[in-house]
């Protein structure tokens, strides 16, 4: 249950505010949001506020506490529309939690067009902040992780915003990682500073000329899952394909492995010797992992996960929410911008 303050007292630390789980938001909503919700508080005590209708249509809630909402923002409807016209959706509600203080974060695996207007109409923009960007984390083979930014949320973008994506995506490294001083890099299709359309050009000069980050210059597609940088700056339309490329050559890799173990005897005894190393390495690509996207520089905790997220996805979501929520990431992130 959330925790109540008595009139005129000060508000409860963020370490005891619910995470709020937008209960219908997703494919395979409600039933696997709701048994991700209860695991993250049932296995890892983080207390959880779910969103959604109080009608029953939740199943069994495990006892968790339910803010009403009776509206549902699909997945094809239109972001900002529905934001303004579905004033009782889930999205909402739990943007509006977060806004209220009375929740700590929110998490949804709804419409990512929608989560993203929910959190900056409601939540508001960090001060400073020119656009707010999604924040993925790519896996990496060495087990080390890096965060793509911006990975969908602004299609056309200034290189001043580059900056900023940069400057964020350093902050929440090292909060989220503790690594002191954060590799930065420019998503181009060179290394060299001449490489690249007019965007990476500016925004690379722009980066190499102090923005108090680590930058180190271009990295390539190819580059990804090398683990040797540990932010990847880019317009949201090009990081969006990247990570969506990515994440389909992965399946494919996995696919193709599991087709060519299964064809024979002695392909499946192969598999019995390799299959626990090829299961560490799995584990690490697997983006079910890592919940969620990081929405950085909105005034609040936003954790935006796949559309087909499962109950482990939705468990590890609120746990990435949670950890930010209470390691005060968005003040890391106010810091870091506000320096420029």
């Amino acid at each position: 249950m959330a925790p109540t303050t008595k009139a005129g007292a000060a508000p409860p630390p963020v370490a005891l505010l619910p995470v709020a789980v937008d209960a219908m938001g997703g494919d395979r909503a409600p039933a696997e949001i709701v048994a991700g919700a209860r695991r993250a508080f049932e296995e890892l005590g983080i207390p959880i506020v779910l969103v959604g209708p109080t009608d029953g249509s939740l199943g069994d809630t495990g006892g968790l506490e339910v803010l009403p909402a009776f509206e549902v923002i699909a997945m094809n409807d239109d972001p900002a529309q529905s934001v303004r016209t579905k004033k009782d959706s889930t999205l909402v509600r739990a943007a509006e939690a977060v806004r209220d203080g009375r929740a700590s974060a929110m998490v949804s695996a709804g419409n990512t067009g929608a989560t993203m207007a929910s959190a900056l109409l409601r939540m508001g923009r960090l001060p400073g902040v020119a656009r707010p960007a999604i924040a993925a984390l790519i896996p990496a083979v060495s087990g080390r992780p890096a965060v793509l930014v911006d990975a969908g949320a602004n299609a056309d973008c200034r290189a001043e915003w580059l900056v900023q994506f940069a400057q964020m995506g350093s902050a929440f490294m090292t909060r989220r990682f503790a690594i002191l001083a954060p590799k930065v890099a420019l998503l181009s299709i060179g290394e060299e500073p001449t490489k690249g359309n007019q965007l990476t050009k500016e925004a690379h000069a722009l980066l190499a000329a102090g923005v108090g980050v680590d930058f180190v210059g271009n990295v390539e597609g190819r580059d990804l899952l090398d683990g040797n940088v540990d932010v990847i700056v880019t317009d949201g339309f090009t990081g969006n394909v990247a990570l969506k490329s990515l994440e389909g050559a992965l399946r494919a890799l996995l696919d193709v492995l599991g087709r060519v173990i299964s064809t024979s005897p002695e392909t499946r005894a192969a598999g019995n010797v390799l299959g626990p190393e090829l299961l560490v390495y799995a584990q690490r690509l697997d983006p079910e992992e890592t919940g969620g996207a990081m929405l950085l520089g909105v005034d609040g905790v936003c954790v935006i996960s796949h559309g087909s997220s499962s109950a482990r996805a939705i468990l590890n979501a609120v746990r990435v929410a949670h950890e930010a929520a209470t390691g005060d990431l968005v003040g890391s992130l106010r810091e870091a911008v506000a320096k420029t």
